[in-house]
């Protein structure tokens, strides 16, 4: 089973309408979303949920309302202001509580209680999804709000596409993955066959695609490039071409600025349904290099 990984070093490159395009041309796979803290790729591959799961993240307190005594102690140790007073119309007060999404799971409440009246366990910080789409079968999550732990998640989106790819009997997972180099993006490339990386003709551009290839290079996988838009700056798409040749990286397309691409998003199809794109043939030729 074949793992494809199509990343970028910064947001906003093209990466997911690239992949949505190589979901409607590749043959016999499963689809993944590993962005879980912004996922988009539904948009544009029109998921039928089939099947949702909690995702259980890091541990969190809660106050047991029947044994807390209101001493207050908790209040004033938590340094994060997840404790909060409950009072009743007359000032007087009603209950003790912690916000879930200020808490930060750091336990110093729970061990300082005198009662034993805040339990500490896994809360739900998001959830993930088994979908059908008619380009197949298609995994992906959505974390919560100030949740954390969006490494582990994209970890579980991984392995729940690696066992429906084998229950199908799926030969290629096409994964869409995070922006960035954090964690999420380690995660995805865990396991990894081939990466490409999308980048733009920018110097940022350029910086961050570097700072990407050399996270990927550590976990072994193979690296491939495109430059999206590259004729909205020629002299940068230049350099990145002299950057790929010195480090050996193959550059396997460049994509020009097309204004179509933007009419199909608009109209929530890929590149490949929409005929009023002039790049079509150009991302055919990157997947058939790409996805070989």
């Amino acid at each position: 089973m074949k793992q494809l990984l199509i990343i970028s070093g910064k947001g906003g490159t093209g990466k997911t309408v690239l992949t949505a395009a190589f979901a409607a041309l590749a043959k016999n796979k499963v689809m993944v979303d590993c962005d879980v803290d912004a996922s988009d790729l539904y948009l544009l591959l029109h998921p039928i949920i089939k099947e949702t799961h909690d995702f259980m993240g890091e541990k969190k307190s809660f106050i047991n309302q029947e044994k807390c005594i209101k001493c207050g102690k908790c209040f004033f140790l938590c340094r994060f202001d997840a404790v909060k007073s409950i009072k009743k119309h007359n000032g007087n007060l009603e209950k003790i509580i912690i916000d879930d999404i200020s808490c930060e799971g750091c336990g110093v409440c729970v061990w300082n209680c005198p009662v034993n009246a805040i339990d500490f366990k896994k809360a739900v910080s998001g959830q993930w999804y088994i979908s059908d789409t008619k380009y197949g079968p298609f995994v992906h999550a959505k974390l919560g709000i100030g949740e954390e732990n969006s490494g582990e998640l994209v970890t579980m989106v991984k392995n729940q596409a690696k066992n429906l790819a084998k229950s199908n009997k799926c030969d290629l997972i096409i994964i869409d993955g995070p922006p960035g180099i954090g964690c999420p993006v380690i995660a995805s490339l865990s396991e990894v066959d081939r990466s490409l990386i999308v980048t733009e003709p920018t110097l940022s551009g350029l910086h961050d695609a570097e700072r990407i290839i050399n996270v990927a290079n550590h976990f072994g996988a193979e690296v491939k490039l495109v430059i999206n838009k590259y004729d909205l700056n020629i002299n940068m798409s230049t350099k990145i071409e002299e950057f790929c040749k010195k480090n050996n990286i193959p550059l396997i397309g460049k994509i020009k600025f097309d204004a179509g691409i933007i009419e199909a998003i608009v109209n929530g199809k890929t590149i490949i349904e929409y005929n009023k794109t002039e790049v079509k043939e150009e991302i055919i030729k990157i997947w058939e290099k790409f996805g070989e």
